[in-house]
């Protein structure tokens, strides 16, 4: 399920954030210390930002938010995709799943909006996740020691 985050959330929007297996692939974990201080009682509360909620738990995060600074101009202006999810969820189709919920859902809202994801070519996970969903690729880019690639998801055509 995908709800709105709360501020039951925090401790595992702390773990996911400190987590060295989750930031393998996105320039390493942030110290929990400073997450402790810093993060708001109910992080992540904007539009586009869900909660993947397994049996009443928060196991992951969803983001949905406009590219407005991007190491790649094709990128800049598009929404862009992003989901974080702590290790002991990975392998269960979760990702898959709750990432297609929430572009329904943006594809609700703003039915005529392309969609970009970046990850490393080395994330083969997340490689995976991009082709299920429909991105395909504009391009591939050197970024924080490591190739990255630009996937693009076109807009929905419209309907009759």
């Amino acid at each position: 399920m995908l709800r709105e985050p709360e501020a039951r959330d925090r401790v595992v929007f702390i773990e996911l954030l400190a987590s060295p297996d989750v930031h393998t692939y996105l320039g390493g974990p942030r110290p929990r210390d400073q997450l402790e201080r810093e993060l708001p009682e109910a992080p992540g509360r904007w539009p586009g930002s869900f909660v993947v909620d397994l049996d009443g738990e928060m196991i992951g995060q969803i983001l949905l938010r406009r590219a407005t600074e991007h190491l790649r101009p094709a990128a800049v202006g598009k929404a862009d995709l992003g989901y974080l999810f702590l290790p002991r969820a990975w392998g269960f189709g979760y990702a898959t799943e709750s990432c297609a919920a929430a572009l329904d859902w943006f594809d609700g809202v703003l039915p005529s909006e392309p969609v970009v994801l970046t990850t490393q070519t080395a994330n083969l996970g997340s490689m995976r996740l991009a082709a299920k969903l429909g991105f395909t690729e504009v391009e591939r880019f050197r970024a924080w020691d490591a190739e990255q690639w630009l996937g693009l998801r076109s807009p929905l055509p419209p309907s009759d």
